[in-house]
């Protein structure tokens, strides 16, 4: 009896190993093995079309933060299905809440496990590109989804569409902040909110009465790439790793961010500002990520 229930358990384990190496293997082979090297200039999809049945509800109490949305943006997007993605928007069910941290001297690196934020209305932030040198997720090569290198449909709101049919921003969303009246001329409307809490504005603000435009602290590294197994080339913003953070070369410190006085938080905050170059939308979080932030695995 006793080797039956051995032999049965070392069955359940090969099973379960096997599964695990057939999904290892099936995301491998989902993976779009490229192998450009060359940063090149964006192709943005017109976002001429509208898109009915947008939902969203917002409520902050200060600390903490709910936000109830069906991701399904307001504002003008683009063609999906297109040549560079092929999913449809669809509604999604979002139940984002977080709260207000301490602001920590370690950053906290996003990865591709979680999302950095959401927008007002209710589309999430989501910077990464699941797209890395010959579609190997360890090569420590990732592409750098603003950076043209692979085609990847984003629309005029540096938006695209998952196979979910979450619709999400890469970049600037040009589309909510026409919406939310934003101007270069003025301090950034609230935009959205980080995982942690802290609130999102997008490229400009007002310190000491003077609105400028804050300014990312990250540089293209010198030189070219490694070459052989790795990519070559030059660094030009191809791979996310061409990048480097140089501390006091911006205004913003390496997860975008700085502390702020604003209209919404009079008493000052730490909040994240969407730039106009590399993260563009921050990489990484000064506060702990609510775990409602977390990606959903797809089925």
């Amino acid at each position: 009896m006793k080797s039956d229930t051995i032999k049965l358990l070392a069955l359940v384990a090969s099973i379960s190993l096997a599964l695990v190496a057939q999904g290892d293997a099936q995301e491998r082979r989902q993976m779009r093995a490229h192998t450009a090297t060359e940063a090149k200039e964006l192709r943005l999809v017109p976002a001429n079309r509208s898109v009915k049945g947008g939902e969203v509800a917002v409520s902050d109490s200060g600390d903490a933060v709910k936000i109830r949305a069906n991701g399904i943006p307001t504002h003008a997007v683009g063609q999906f299905p297109n040549r560079g993605n092929p999913h449809k928007i669809s509604a999604q069910r979002y139940r984002f809440e977080a709260d207000q941290d301490q602001v920590a001297d370690m950053a906290r690196a996003l990865g591709l496990a979680g999302l950095f934020g959401v927008g007002l209305n209710g589309v999430p932030f989501d910077p990464g590109a699941a797209e890395f040198w010959k579609g190997d997720r360890s090569s420590g090569w990732q592409y750098e989804a603003l950076g043209g290198a692979v085609r990847l449909g984003l629309d005029q709101n540096h938006a695209h569409v998952q196979p979910s049919g979450a619709y999400h921003y890469h970049g600037l969303p040009w589309g909510l902040m026409q919406q939310l009246c934003w101007s270069s001329k003025a301090e950034s409307p609230l935009i959205g909110y980080a995982a942690d809490g802290f609130p999102v504005y997008a490229l400009t603000a007002n310190l000491g009465g003077k609105v400028v435009e804050m300014t990312s602290s990250y540089k293209l590294k010198s030189g070219n790439r490694p070459g052989g197994s790795q990519p070559s080339g030059r660094h030009d913003g191809a791979f996310v790793q061409d990048y480097r953070y140089v501390a006091g070369s911006g205004s913003l410190d390496e997860c975008n961010g700085a502390k702020v006085v604003t209209t919404d938080y009079p008493q000052g905050t730490y909040a994240y500002f969407l730039t106009e170059e590399f993260p563009v939308i921050p990489r990484c979080l000064k506060g702990e990520a609510d775990r409602s932030f977390a990606k959903r695995r797809r089925r």
